[in-house]
Order: structure tokens, then sequence, then C-alpha cells
């Protein structure tokens, strides 16, 4: 599990197309980084400009590859 101020990377988004459409509007799609400001459920994301609050279930959907601090930027 990520911890606070630590960054990853998304590989993949699973799920129903409906919920994979709706994180895509969100900015969570394959290839986007995103980093976790509070871990845990409900858990609190920043992707781009948004902030983004998902619960366990939904967390699991998404499958995520952590980035260095030093790439991170």
């Amino acid at each position: 599990m990520l911890q606070a101020g630590e960054w990853a990377d998304v590989e993949d988004v699973s799920g129903e197309p409906e919920w994979v459409g709706r994180m895509a509007e969100l900015g969570v799609r394959s290839g986007c980084r995103l980093q976790v400001l509070q871990p845990g459920s409900p858990c609190l994301l920043q992707v781009g400009g948004c902030r983004l609050c998902l619960r366990g279930a939904c967390l699991m959907q998404i499958l995520v590859r952590p980035v260095t601090a030093a790439a991170a930027w």
C-alpha cells in the first residue's frame, strides 16, 4: 500500500465499462501519475489538478506502479 506523499503511475483500471469511463473522465487512466494524499479507506488521491476520494472496493480496481522520489518530477 502506498503511503501519504508517495507517487504512482496507473498501469490499468479494471471493472465495468461505465466505471472505467468515469475514472478516465476524472483523469485516472493508464499512464497517468497520481499522488496519495491520505492512505486508507477512503483514500484521498491527487490526479492532475483534481483530488479524488475513493473507497476500498474502488481502489482495488486501479493497478498502480510506485514511482521513486527521484522520478516523481
